[in-house]
């Protein structure tokens, strides 16, 4: 087969892919996009004063390691709540940077909940043995914790949402994160005075 020929196969076979993608009960509805579905991250920010902040959901399930999660384990805490899959190429691009954030700013209060979605659960664990991942993960195969943040939906994987001590959301990012993008903001957050 001639290198040619090779490209022609390569080129049907990935739009075959893409197809096969994008269609179905599992497809992503772009147009439904400010719903509680999920579609590719648009890059935004949606930062909070503290005034406008809404309460988050109270959250609950069992993590990846079959405990039960205990919310009130984080009360009075900043929380980076960060929405993952192990199929999901860009979470494996910011699991460094998030690990990195967690390690820093743990000590002044700050607590990271990874929520998986979509996923088997022996693929989410090995993907936090892969990268090294610290901090606990909710197991979320169904989306069900993400359609609790109807004020503030984070509607794209991974999207990563920061609570302040009072448990109100200060920041969604829509994006995936680079150390230098979270790691100031988690900062600035912990560092508010209480209201």
């Amino acid at each position: 087969m001639s290198a040619a020929q090779v490209r022609a196969v390569v080129a049907a076979f990935a739009a075959l892919a893409l197809v096969g993608c994008t269609s179905g009960n599992d497809a992503v509805d772009q147009a439904a996009g400010s719903e509680q579905r999920f579609v590719s991250g648009n890059g935004t920010v949606a930062e909070y004063a503290p005034a406008d902040r809404r309460a988050a959901p109270s959250l609950t399930g069992e993590l990846l390691d079959g405990a039960k999660y205990d919310p009130s384990s984080f009360k009075g805490k900043v929380v980076v709540i960060n929405f993952w899959g192990s199929w999901c190429a860009p979470c494996r691009a910011e699991a460094d940077d998030l690990e990195a954030v967690y390690a820093a700013t743990k000590a002044s209060g700050v607590e990271f909940l990874g929520v998986n979605v979509r996923d088997s659960r022996d693929n989410a664990e090995a993907y936090e043995r892969a990268y090294k991942v610290t901090y606990p993960s909710l197991y979320d195969r169904g989306q069900r914790v993400a359609l609790k943040f109807r004020d503030t939906p984070p509607n794209a994987i991974p999207a990563t949402i920061v609570l302040d001590r009072a448990g109100r959301v200060a920041v969604v990012f829509r994006k995936p994160l680079l150390r230098e993008d979270l790691q100031p903001t988690v900062e600035r957050i912990a560092a508010e005075k209480p209201t």
